[in-house]
């Protein structure tokens, strides 16, 4: 069988809130607490663990580990409207409303942990 991507886990050490960030800015809901909480959006899941328990699970595991190395995409309808919003939570806005030259209306910013969000719209 063909592997089939299902979500991705992000570690953390404050499951709370940043599960919290991610239930405003993709307008979901947080299942679980800390340890492990997930939000769950069309087509994958978004889960959160504690650095602690992972490195309960795996020593050593997180040691070496950066944020921020990658961006997280998600489509949504409309890119501008998502922006106000954000605005309005006190977002850390990177890059404002932008249409790339391939076409994507994107939105980019940083999550509390230091990641980067791409919110993009299919022009």
């Amino acid at each position: 069988m063909q592997p089939h991507f299902t979500g991705t886990s992000l570690i953390t050490d404050d499951v709370p809130a940043l599960a919290a960030f991610y239930a405003e800015v993709l307008e979901a809901e947080v299942e679980g607490g800390d340890p492990f909480a997930r939000v769950t959006v069309p087509g994958a899941v978004l889960s959160f663990f504690s650095t602690q328990g992972m490195e309960s699970m795996v020593p050593g595991s997180t040691t070496a580990s950066a944020r921020g190395g990658f961006t997280l995409e998600f489509q949504v309808t409309d890119v501008d409207a998502r922006h106000e919003r954000l605005v309005a939570q006190g977002a850390e806005i990177l890059k404002p409303p932008t249409t790339q030259p391939w076409g994507r209306r994107s939105v980019w910013l940083r999550d509390p942990d230091g990641n980067i969000v791409n919110l993009y719209q299919v022009a």
